[in-house]
């Protein structure tokens, strides 16, 4: 297997893409921490997992509070002894169009999006530093790398992620940490299910392929960046958007 004794931190892995990739590095042979802010799908996923010989434990957490994620970091590390795989997945969206964005709609997505990826990397860098060796996840998205209609604060973050992640991969691959972003793009999970038919319509003309992107085909690329098969890639962002025409 893939992440034989491997453990891996998902943020926002009680659901969606989170889930999938929590399922799939289990399947591969990780231990997982689940890191959520709802602590009901959080649980509901963990007995998920148990119930499939993975083993797992869930955390609640704020990503946007300092002190709450150094708090569930030392659980975690109490929990599992060592951390080798961050994904930073965790992100919430709140789009208007920019005349209509109101200053806390703009700075919630950026204190969860954004500043969240900042606070879980700094809380989970000791261990990884400590052992020589670590991968860590960021997700961005295809609004980050091009923008994207009303959405001025979700693609802000994106784009700082996108930034984060290769000033880390300089910061941080001298000391044995690969450290890569995944830009997905119009995934079907409850995230998109308030986007109306008819602009999901025109998403789908502009993809190449004949449908949306599922929550596993984003997983496995995380897998792919947690696993050994990726030892030497670094300060990448893989985007994962079916050939989407920007």
């Amino acid at each position: 297997m893939r992440l034989q004794d491997k453990v891996a931190v998902i943020t926002g892995g009680a659901r969606g893409i989170g889930g999938a990739a929590a399922s799939l590095f289990g399947k591969e042979g990780a231990r997982v921490a689940i890191l959520d802010f709802n602590e009901e799908t959080g649980r509901s996923k963990v007995e998920q997992l148990l119930g499939e010989g993975i083993e797992a434990s869930f955390f609640q957490v704020d990503v946007a509070n300092y002190e709450n994620v150094k708090q569930v970091a030392e659980q975690v590390m109490e929990t599992f002894g060592k951390v080798d795989i961050l994904v930073n997945n965790a992100g919430i969206t709140k789009d208007a169009m920019t005349l209509k964005l109101s200053p806390e709609q703009f700075q919630q997505v950026l204190d969860v999006n954004l500043t969240g990826v900042f606070n879980c990397t700094q809380a989970f860098l000791p261990s990884m530093l400590s052992q020589g060796n670590g991968k860590i996840i960021n997700t961005s998205s295809i609004s980050g790398t091009g923008g994207n209609v009303g959405q001025t604060n979700y693609a802000a973050s994106k784009a700082g992620i996108i930034g984060m992640t290769r000033t880390w991969a300089k910061e941080f691959g001298p000391k044995g940490l690969n450290v890569n972003a995944v830009a997905p793009g119009f995934i079907e999970t409850e995230m998109i299910d308030s986007i109306p038919e008819k602009v999901l319509q025109q998403i789908r003309a502009l993809t190449p392929f004949p449908r949306l992107g599922k929550p596993e085909d984003i997983a496995h690329a995380y897998l792919f960046l947690a696993s050994n098969e990726s030892n030497f890639v670094n300060g990448t962002v893989l985007e994962v958007d079916g050939g989407m025409l920007k």
